[in-house]
């Protein structure tokens, strides 16, 4: 057959599209749980100051969720070519879209998770360690995207030539 049914002239369409939702959606999620967190941070530190830097941690791990979407991102654009197999465009974008809305839902996450868990540490200081765990497991969230998106894009070289 020939190689124009397996290479369309719209194929690098989805292949941009993922790598324009890999860092989007991240940072979406970033954004919001980095607001989120940096509200309750504020609220917090009007109590207790001195508890200011290590209720930091939040903050912190929202802003991570946005590198995710980066690295993929930049990925994928590696891969972008003019002429490209309509496999590797959904390739690329099933890799965008999964570390992206991995990226949001750990980024909601996070920042519910930092709000309420800064305040609670205001009043009672030991509640750090469980506010630290809740945290890493929302993160993780962000972390299996990361990892299926990059196994995706390692797939994405098919057998077809253009």
């Amino acid at each position: 057959m020939a190689s124009t049914e397996y290479c369309p002239v719209y194929a690098p369409v989805f292949g941009a599209l993922g790598c324009a939702s890999a860092i989007v959606f991240a940072c979406f999620g970033a954004a919001y749980g980095t607001a989120k967190a940096g509200v309750g941070l504020s609220a917090m530190g009007v109590l207790r100051p001195d508890l200011v830097m290590k209720a930091i941690v939040p903050i912190v791990m929202a802003g991570i969720i946005g590198i995710y979407g980066l690295v993929v991102s930049v990925l994928i654009s590696d891969g972008l070519k003019q002429k490209m197999p309509l496999y590797t465009g959904f390739i690329q974008l099933g890799a965008g879209l999964s570390v992206g809305l991995a990226g949001l839902a750990a980024g909601f996450a996070i920042g519910v998770v930092g709000d309420a868990g800064v305040r609670a540490i205001a009043q009672q200081p030991r509640l750090f360690v469980g506010m630290i765990l809740i945290l890493i497991f929302a993160e993780v969230l962000g972390l299996y995207g990361l990892i299926v998106g990059l196994i995706l894009n390692t797939k994405a070289s098919g057998d077809v030539v253009c």
